[in-house]
């Protein structure tokens, strides 16, 4: 497995491009925006873009999923099915992030916890992981000890929880029930900032040191 983190728009959300490097098949997860840039860096790895995966349904995680999809023909997978309203509310999401308006669309899955997404040779474990949105999903690759965590957990912080369907105490036991528990040595790309591993935000990120997992 090969990524690549390709932060979009002025919320510089982390898309990331996935690829299975024995059949050189991709995705991308929360393509948040500037579509055309991620289809260069699609065609800069030589890859055959093959789905769209999405860990919850806000705009800046979304926003070019639909131009994406209808261009390249391609399948969208995730979120979990309680962030519908979400993806259903994005021209009034547009105008409260200040985004130009883009187009809806129905994810062709919605995912559930303990479902796995084929990509290549690849195979990712879904884990729901509600909080921040209600449907939030994470995606991991056992082989590789490596997750996109989306907005649950991030150096140093974790996601908020103060938009509608948000709740804090769900969010502090996905990360203590369902990241941690991964193991430390696990590391992840977090919606925004750099990169960390389990480990060290079970040590020493404020909002969660000490948890067990």
């Amino acid at each position: 497995m090969r990524y690549r983190v390709l932060p979009v728009t002025a919320f510089q959300q982390n898309c990331t491009l996935i690829w299975c490097d024995s059949t050189n098949e991709a995705a991308l997860i929360d393509p948040g925006g500037e579509p055309a840039r991620l289809l260069e860096a699609v065609a800069e790895e030589g890859l055959t873009l093959k789905k769209i995966l999405l860990t919850h349904g806000h705009l800046d995680h979304v926003g070019a999923t639909a131009e994406l999809s209808q261009q390249q023909s391609l399948p969208i997978e995730g979120p979990h099915t309680a962030d519908q309203y979400w993806i259903e509310a994005l021209a009034q999401q547009a105008q409260m992030f200040g985004f130009a308006p883009v187009e809806g669309f129905t994810p062709d899955r919605w995912l559930e916890e303990g479902d796995k997404v084929a990509l290549g040779e690849l195979t990712l474990e879904v884990y729901h992981c509600p909080g921040h949105t209600p449907g939030h999903v994470i995606f991991y690759h056992p082989e590789s000890r490596w997750a996109q965590v989306g907005d649950v957990l991030f150096k140093g912080s974790i996601g908020r929880t103060d938009f509608p369907g948000g709740n804090h105490q769900d969010l502090i036991n996905a990360i203590q029930t369902k990241l941690f528990p991964l193991g430390d040595d696990v590391r992840f790309v977090p919606g925004h900032g750099p990169e960390s591993t389990l480990g060290e935000e079970r040590r020493t990120n404020p909002f969660v040191a000490g948890r067990a997992g």
